[in-house]
């Protein structure tokens, strides 16, 4: 892990002057991942988030320590049920009114939940099968508990669900998925929940440099990259946005609502992973979610930035350099939640 002496008394008072929210609703989270061995306890994450006002959380398991540490808060959590987790919550109902009994209730109303994750990324894959069940029984279980309307239930989807992304009016579910993506949107339009989107530009750059630019990842082409249709973008990360809103639309979802579950750029660790980039690319997307995309201009975008915090247990050294925050609790770099 890098030495951040760099980081002086001065320069992060000046970050918590400039961490403000305004007061209304904020549509930028932070997602708090917990593979290091070094990171802070949770009342001190917590505390953190409150200190730069971060109005968002999201968290892969419900960990007690962590959510007894949220309560009274008023943090807005995302909260995941864990992969390993969906069979049993698919294939038994008691198993899934236990988990919302034990994670939620308990806890609810001073933790304020705002999202249930049904397993993050699954699609495609071996377990997909399981993620609509399991939904169906913890929607069910958030019902009994007469919650169904404060807590919404999605699954968390990376864009390999998509089989044509470009041009985005043309997005469309790969047909591998369909059969789980399908209903799993009509679930959602049914019960007026988001589908949860991870969106990193920074891949797909990395990936296709020769046709993608570092401008158009960034955030910062000054003039439309890609012309589709009546829509023109600057930015790649609306264009991902817009293929999965052209994806759902293809498959009765038109009145599902995106929110990025997980977004960030690495600061070190590969190509083009500088603290200067990921500042940029962070701060910009800050900047622009208010503004909501080409194909749903004026809807502010709900997204959580990945991560709080470099986390040294990660696979890899890109992996373990996502962080706004090292692990004593220092900015990796100044950004403006403003």
């Amino acid at each position: 892990m890098a030495n951040h002496s760099i980081c002086s008394v001065i320069a992060t008072a000046l970050l918590i002057s400039v961490l403000a929210l305004p007061t209304s609703v904020q549509a930028i989270g932070v997602c708090y991942g917990r593979l290091g061995d070094n990171l802070p306890q949770p009342s001190e994450v917590v505390d953190l988030y409150k200190s730069y006002n971060i109005g968002s959380m999201r968290i892969y398991d419900p960990n007690p320590e962590v959510l007894q540490a949220l309560q009274g808060s008023n943090i807005q959590l995302l909260v995941g049920v864990p992969n390993e987790q969906l069979q049993s919550l698919a294939s038994d109902s008691s198993a899934a009114n236990a988990w919302v009994q034990s994670n939620v209730v308990a806890y609810w109303p001073s933790v304020s939940f705002r999202y249930i994750a049904v397993g993050n990324e699954v699609i495609p894959g071996d377990s997909a099968q399981y993620v609509l069940p399991a939904m169906q029984n913890v929607q069910n279980a958030l019902a009994s508990a007469n919650l169904q309307g404060q807590i919404k239930v999605s699954t968390s989807v990376s864009t390999r669900v998509l089989g044509v992304s470009y041009p985005p009016s043309e997005g469309s579910f790969s047909s591998d998925v369909q059969t789980d993506m399908n209903p799993i949107v009509q679930f959602l339009a049914n019960n007026g929940a988001p589908l949860l989107l991870n969106v990193y530009p920074y891949f797909s750059y990395r990936d296709n440099q020769a046709q993608i630019s570092l401008s158009y990842a960034l955030f910062t082409s000054p003039d439309v990259v890609v012309n589709d249709g009546s829509y023109g973008y600057k930015n790649l990360f609306d264009a991902i946005v817009d293929a999965t809103y052209a994806s759902l639309e293809k498959v009765g979802g038109s009145s599902v609502a995106i929110v990025v579950s997980e977004s960030g750029w690495p600061s070190a660790g590969d190509v083009e992973t500088t603290i200067d980039n990921a500042r940029t690319y962070n701060q910009n997307l800050i900047n622009h979610v208010g503004q909501g995309t080409p194909r749903r201009p004026g809807s502010a975008i709900e997204a959580y930035i990945f991560a709080m915090f470099n986390e040294n247990q990660k696979d890899s050294e890109l992996e373990r350099n996502f962080g706004l925050f090292y692990p004593n609790k220092q900015p990796v770099y100044l950004i403006n939640f403003s």
